[in-house]
């Protein structure tokens, strides 16, 4: 098993749910936790316990930020005024990865931000090898010509198990898609309950 499979299933296992709607995921045949004591009773969760699970879920679904990068994301949609809740999610889903993974350039979030690093993909034009980066509303995100017959791309493309949302134009003819707004949270397809307003409460204390 890949690294990246290892990390993906590992979260899955974890929450207790299959936060990407893969049909491989081990939650699947076993909703429960892992290690010996995985099948007791879960215990009711406190305040504190549903809102870190929020996080946690919400953290995770995006490759498992790390806490400081995802704390970070909060800060600046706090910033922002109106539903900080709804600009959190604005935020992630304008990342570089987040979008390669929305357009079907790739099977998974994880892959997403491998395929970034390794240079396979041009923002505009110009590569771009940080995950991370800020798209804005009207970028045009291209696979390299050299990587467009990757097995992973070819692959990823193929895959019915999720469509492209609308707020992302793409053509898979031409390996290009086109960031044409920023979504709100009903329209991001997650294929589990996310509930980013819990993220601002546990962020909030």
């Amino acid at each position: 098993m890949s690294r990246r499979n290892a990390a993906k299933h590992k979260i899955d296992r974890r929450l207790g749910e299959n936060i990407w709607g893969r049909p491989k995921s081990p939650v699947n045949k076993r909703e429960y936790g892992p290690g010996q004591h995985g099948q007791r009773r879960k215990q009711k969760l406190s305040d504190f316990g549903v809102q870190l699970r929020a996080k946690q879920k919400l953290k995770g679904y995006y490759g498992e930020l790390s806490e400081r990068q995802f704390r970070k994301i909060y800060t600046e949609a706090s910033r922002k005024t109106g539903d900080t809740s709804e600009y959190l999610i604005g935020l992630l889903e304008s990342r570089l990865d987040a979008i390669v993974y929305r357009a079907k350039f790739v099977p998974t979030v994880f892959a997403a931000r491998q395929f970034v690093n390794h240079g396979h993909v041009n923002v505009n034009g110009k590569r771009v090898t940080v995950g991370s980066y800020r798209c804005k509303v009207g970028d045009v995100i291209e696979v390299r010509p050299k990587s467009k017959q990757l097995v992973t791309v070819l692959e990823a493309v193929g895959l019915a198990e999720r469509d492209v949302p609308d707020y992302i134009s793409a053509d898979h003819s031409k390996m290009t898609a086109t960031y044409t707004r920023v979504p709100a949270f009903s329209d991001v397809p997650y294929p589990v309950q996310m509930e980013p307003n819990l993220v601002v409460e546990f962020y909030s204390r």
